[in-house]
């Protein structure tokens, strides 16, 4: 699987067809089950409107409402991550015509919109590290750092060395960062420390393995596999024990977030025959469409708890 140029373009023409971005699901088992909960907002991308854009909602689905969404700008925005303090976003964007894709920062409410990684080389899956001072991201196969405002860019991973590496993910403490690697000849969940050091297998599975999510309290991931035969959400401990398939769907399944408070993950499915955002409880049980939209909506980000609630 090669490197993508952009991820929400990439994965929506063939319906989120690579192991490496996009969607997610689960069956549930008898017994009267809690509501997912979360508090926050959840920021997604959606084709509502033909083109990518970013959107956000409330937790439960309500007040959907795009911000990036208007006639200056016909391109597509996508890929979505919230600042620690809930006031600004990192997005993907192709917008400019003389320039690849790259990563965009704005306010919460879609204001300030601009470009902060250099305009000579295409940038896509932006995580913005705990202290809100750097966001990492993926160039040409590799994992990079940015600090927040465009300056010190750096590169902690070498494609030269081995397969492409993406979908970087800071760990809640900033010391480590996850990210996925074709280097063992399928895509393998990895783990490094944040300057780019010490970087382990933590999944060593046949499966491709693919978009690591750390909970919030660090100790577990949510990470997406076909070890199964199609796109599940699974689980494991930080360290790659416990690995624990919590969808079980014909559909695909993948992009999982966590809430701020740990107790549910969003993700995307097309089991409703296009892509849509959903939540369940981090156990997997109590399984909620949030969207319910003729258009693809893919990619959910979920905003710190103090970044706008209906709870």
């Amino acid at each position: 699987m090669k490197s993508s140029n952009s991820r929400f373009v990439s994965s929506i023409l063939a319906l989120l067809v690579l192991p490496s971005f996009l969607l997610l699901v689960i069956s549930a088992c008898g017994g009267e089950e809690e509501a997912p909960r979360g508090g926050g907002s959840i920021a997604f991308t959606s084709w509502r409107h033909r083109n990518a854009d970013i959107c956000v909602m409330n937790a439960d689905g309500s007040d959907q409402r795009c911000l990036t969404d208007n006639a200056d700008n016909p391109n597509d925005d996508g890929e979505p991550t919230w600042s620690p303090d809930g006031s600004r976003i990192a997005f993907v964007s192709n917008r400019s015509l003389t320039a690849p894709t790259g990563i965009y920062v704005m306010n919460a409410d879609g204001t300030d919109q601009s470009r902060i990684t250099a305009e000579q080389s295409s940038a896509s899956a932006p995580a913005w590290s705990p202290d809100g001072s750097r966001i990492a991201f993926e160039s040409n196969g590799d994992i990079y750092v940015i600090s927040a405002d465009g300056r010190d860019e750096r590169q902690l991973t070498l494609t030269t060395d081995r397969g492409a590496n993406t979908s970087p993910a800071w760990s809640p403490d900033g010391l480590r960062i996850a990210f996925q690697s074709s280097r063992d000849g399928n895509y393998e969940i990895y783990v490094m420390k944040a300057d780019g050091t010490e970087q382990a297998n933590v999944t060593n599975h046949l499966g491709e393995d693919t978009e690591p999510s750390w909970s919030p309290d660090g100790t577990r991931m949510a990470f997406v596999s076909d070890r199964d035969g199609n796109l599940e959400i699974y689980v494991m401990n930080a360290d790659g024990s416990g690995q624990t398939n919590l969808t079980r769907n014909p559909a695909r399944d993948s992009s999982p977030i966590w809430s701020p408070d740990g107790s549910s993950i969003a993700f995307a499915s097309d089991r409703d025959g296009n892509a849509e955002i959903y939540v369940m409880n981090a156990d997997g049980s109590g399984q909620t469409n949030l969207t319910k939209n003729s258009a693809h909506d893919a990619l959910p980000a979920w905003s710190p708890a103090a970044a706008g609630s209906t709870e």
